[in-house]
């Protein structure tokens, strides 16, 4: 049985700023740019307070907050205090897994330092991250990846919860569905249909019911309702996409968009250069209109691109399958590299006569 715990830093962005300007503790921090477009990237706990969440709207969290205190997120000062904080996980396990900069799992069936339990090891790296970032993190232990993930977030912030094997099943009856991982609100709705609301009426459900209803993800279902998640902490996790996406001043039609493709795509590939050994085979052009409808255009080439003028005349020629009504306007573009894979090995060639 394996024992995993789930790592998550409590608000971030927001607590690095509070930690670094001591004018800004105890007050409700939102890190956003401002402006009429500017989405919310973190907000503190005082912030959350008056219903201030992250992807929310700028203009609307300062309507709800409006004392809050913008200040515009410095990502490269938060990757510097995650890489500290990876650096306190691995003393600990090498089977660590990122989701973020701000959360992570880790395997500690095995454990380099021989803390007696999963427990100690949680309550070991939550002291120091405190004490050697001067920052908070909540952690949930429990037997996999779903369920640690659910403690995680049970005592926030600056809590812990542990989920032992013996509790699981008492845990999870009475959560709501809302709770498992992939049941958002449509499938929540289809299973209210069938009169299932909490995680225990789920696992009243008969597999073969399950699958009827839902097809494979109905295994998937009944095994979440048990407490069952094989999934394992793969450190290490080779990419698979990378994008760069904007969102405009004003909205734009569609034959204005191209000076914003090919810098986006400039980005992308800039970002790309860096996985040295992978090569992305797929291009990809996301777009959002000013209705907040969401388009995305792809093609794999049968050659993938090298360079970013290339990638750039890919994602134009992808814009000019948008088939909407010209009078449409755009208010975001996104551009970016999918399906990466091994590059393959250069096989020398020999002298052609011997």
């Amino acid at each position: 049985m394996r024992k995993i715990v789930h790592v998550d830093m409590d608000a971030f962005y927001a607590s690095v700023e509070q930690r670094d300007d001591p004018a800004l503790r105890g007050k409700p921090v939102v890190v956003a740019w401002r402006g009429a477009r500017s989405v919310v990237c973190a907000a503190s706990y005082e912030a959350r307070q008056h219903g201030v969440r992250s992807a929310m709207p700028a203009l609307r969290a300062e309507r709800l907050c409006p004392d809050a205190v913008f200040v515009p997120p410095d990502f490269p000062r938060y990757r510097a205090v995650s890489r500290q904080v990876r650096a306190i996980l691995l003393r600990h396990t090498d089977r660590v897994e990122p989701l973020s900069l701000d959360e992570a799992y880790l395997d500690v069936t095995e454990s380099k330092l021989g803390l007696p339990s999963a427990t100690a090891i949680a309550v070991a790296i939550r002291a120091a991250i405190r004490e050697e970032t001067g920052l908070t993190a909540s952690a949930g232990v429990a037997p996999n990846k779903f369920l640690a993930k659910i403690a995680s977030d049970w005592n926030k912030p600056n809590g812990l919860f542990v989920i032992r094997p013996r509790e699981v099943e008492a845990f999870l009856a009475p959560l709501l569905v809302s709770r498992l991982p992939g049941v958002g609100k449509v499938m929540e709705g289809r299973l209210a249909a069938l009169g299932v609301s909490t995680v225990g009426g789920l696992g009243q459900l008969p597999l073969a019911d399950l699958l009827r209803h839902f097809g494979n993800h109905g295994r998937r279902l009944y095994e979440l309702a048990r407490g069952i998640d094989e999934h394992p902490v793969c450190p290490n996790q080779p990419t698979q996409s990378i994008s760069t996406e904007d969102t405009f001043d004003t909205d734009l039609p569609l034959e204005a968009l191209a000076p914003h493709i090919e810098r986006l795509a400039e980005k992308t590939w800039t970002a790309a250069a860096r996985e040295r050994t992978r090569t992305a085979r797929t291009v990809v052009l996301k777009l959002k209109t000013s209705d907040f409808r969401i388009l995305t255009r792809s093609l794999t080439p049968a050659r993938p691109p090298t360079s970013a003028a290339e990638l750039a005349r890919i994602a134009l020629d992808l814009r000019d399958r948008v088939l909407l009504p010209a009078s449409t306007r755009y208010r975001l573009a996104g551009v970016g590299l999918g399906r990466f894979a091994d590059n393959e090995p250069e096989i020398p060639q020999g002298e052609l006569f011997g």
